[in-house]
């Protein structure tokens, strides 16, 4: 009984190193399963970042003014999330908050992200939230909230030839189009710090 014991206190130490293992060229032969950016397959993933757009709803949208006019302005947002990936796959949750220019005070809310790692470090996905808008009193519109709809696409420094500055981690690009219960259209760029 206690050969076997030792056996099992032996099997569970060297099972970590085993995983962990590399052949004499420096080539990682560990099973663990990978994303097509060659980091962890499964894991947590936050990140934070700085982006810049303009918001542009429809002149018969809920934030129809007095005047007729329709709500729209600069924005210059910052976020902070955490994507899980699965594979190939990831899914996540977002948070945002925007400083509006023009028609536009404040913008804030959380949504949910699915969709495909691609690339080095790029990703494709989709999102779906809830928003809190608010209008300039001053121009005319109150405050609203309701669902926000959106797609992206990030990409990192080797997705777009610059020979993976910062590895599979680090600074990435993003571009993404949101709307606001269908009446808006909200294309944002910006930086992304992933840790």
């Amino acid at each position: 009984m206690k050969k076997i014991a030792l056996l099992a206190v032996a099997i569970a130490a060297a099972a970590p190193v085993a995983s962990y293992a590399q052949d004499a060229s420096g080539t990682d032969t560990s099973t663990e399963a990978k994303a097509p950016d060659g980091s962890k397959a499964f894991g947590i993933e936050p990140y934070v970042g700085v982006m810049g757009g303009y918001d542009s709803y429809d002149k018969s949208s809920e934030f129809g003014s007095a005047n007729g006019g329709k709500m729209d302005g600069a924005l210059i947002q910052g976020v902070a999330g955490v994507n899980v990936p699965i594979g190939p796959a990831f899914v996540g949750v977002e948070g945002n908050a925007a400083k509006g220019f023009g028609d536009i005070s404040w913008e804030y809310g959380v949504k949910g992200r699915v969709g495909a790692r691609a690339g080095d470090s790029g990703m494709v996905y989709a999102t779906a939230g809830y928003e809190w808008v608010n209008g300039k009193a001053s121009h005319g519109y109150g405050d609203k909230s309701d669902w926000i709809y959106g797609v992206g696409a990030e990409v990192g420094p080797k997705d777009i030839g610059l020979g993976g500055i910062t590895g599979n981690a680090g600074v990435r690009l993003r571009f993404e189009v949101d709307t606001y219960d269908f009446d808006s259209l909200r294309p944002m760029a910006g930086v992304i710090f992933h840790f």
